[in-house]
């Protein structure tokens, strides 16, 4: 029988001594045998699964973004997407959907590649998108990326980064590791900073941290928008994910435990480190850092907004409108009016979260 990622955490534990959160986090969420993203017997999206993203609460989603990139097509020409985790496929399908109804012209000229790392989801999107053929590719090695994306598009990417979790403290800032106690049980403990990356990170974005406070470092930020830089030489990034700027992410009065969680079934999860590969972990995202890394690689601030003054927009309201005049059933029209609703109404989900749209342009960074 093969072991669990959870023993084979805890052997490594006991022969090495207690892992950086980060790196447990790591493989908690990706590890090939045993993490929540890798793993093919679990229902992850929808209403049967732990979560559910945007475009499975509304194909409005997705719509509004394809019109959104379709104004972005008369200014680049041939549209080549890129979406970074895409999951089941839900918002390609959305999107391929509406260009190849409302916009034909433009859906001839669209090249989609789904690129994802985790071989479950790939496999879904593959099953899910089948019937779009030769107007889709699909890619898990970033190196082997062979077409330059002028539309790259994440949503709900960055939050699932692993993260460095510090806490402050009398004498400075210490960072959380994973360890295992004498029953057994992965249990937190504190150390020094396993990186000087956490040194700068606290200088720049949490200079007043107060006693006590915790907060997360996610370094795949840095290091996943500079391969993006490699590959997005003239185009748009399109980020959507639920986060904050970093001086309302770092106030200790909102959040002075951090923004770290688990989802199971909807729901939160009370124990983080009790079954790794069992839930979802994710973190907030310090918005702030986002712009401040895209601005060092040559990425200019096209606009910043929360999802639902994003979408009403970028022309939610006339996708709504169309699609009713579409529906045949008046349960049609209610899950989509339904949709609607969670989308923009104030207080709702949509506004929650974020969307940054920057653009790079070869003459800009040349």
């Amino acid at each position: 029988m093969p072991v669990s990622l959870a023993e084979r955490l805890k052997d490594l534990i006991r022969r090495e001594g207690a892992i950086s959160f980060h790196d447990w986090m790591k493989a908690a969420l990706y590890d090939p045998d045993g993490g929540y993203y890798q793993r093919s017997d679990r229902t992850r999206w929808g209403r049967e699964g732990d979560y559910r993203t945007s475009p499975e609460r509304s194909e409005l989603f997705a719509a509004t973004f394809a019109h959104y990139f379709v104004d972005l097509a008369d200014e680049l020409g041939d549209l080549t997407i890129v979406e970074c985790g895409a999951g089941n496929g839900s918002f390609a399908f959305g999107v391929l959907s509406t260009l190849r109804e409302q916009s034909p012209a433009i859906f001839e000229r669209t090249r989609y590649v789904v690129y994802e790392v985790s071989d479950d989801a790939l496999g879904r999107s593959r099953e899910r998108l089948a019937e779009f053929g030769d107007r889709i590719e699909f890619c898990s090695d970033w190196e082997r990326l062979a077409i330059a994306p002028r539309v790259l598009f994440a949503n709900e990417l960055l939050d699932a980064f692993p993260v460095h979790r510090v806490m402050k403290t009398e004498d400075g800032v210490s960072e959380f590791y994973v360890t295992v106690d004498t029953s057994g049980d992965f249990v937190w403990t504190t150390g020094p900073l396993s990186t000087p990356l956490l040194t700068d990170f606290c200088a720049a974005h949490a200079p007043e941290l107060v006693n006590g406070q915790i907060v997360e470092f996610n370094p795949g930020i840095d290091e996943w928008l500079a391969q993006v830089a490699a590959k997005l030489e003239d185009g748009y990034l399109v980020l959507v994910d639920y986060g904050a700027e970093a001086v309302e992410l770092f106030d200790a009065t909102r959040r002075p435990e951090g923004t770290l969680r688990g989802f199971s079934r909807h729901g939160f999860v009370d124990d983080l480190l009790a079954q790794p590969g069992e839930y979802d972990l994710t973190t907030s995202v310090n918005w702030t850092h986002v712009k401040t890394a895209g601005s060092r690689l040559g990425f200019k601030l096209v606009e910043f907004a929360s999802q639902d003054k994003f979408l009403l927009k970028a022309g939610l309201l006339d996708q709504l409108e169309y699609r009713l005049t579409k529906t045949q059933t008046e349960a049609e029209k209610t899950a989509l009016t339904i949709g609607a609703r969670e989308m923009i109404l104030p207080g709702g989900m949509a506004s929650n979260f974020q969307v940054l749209v920057q653009k790079r342009s070869s003459t800009d960074v040349a």
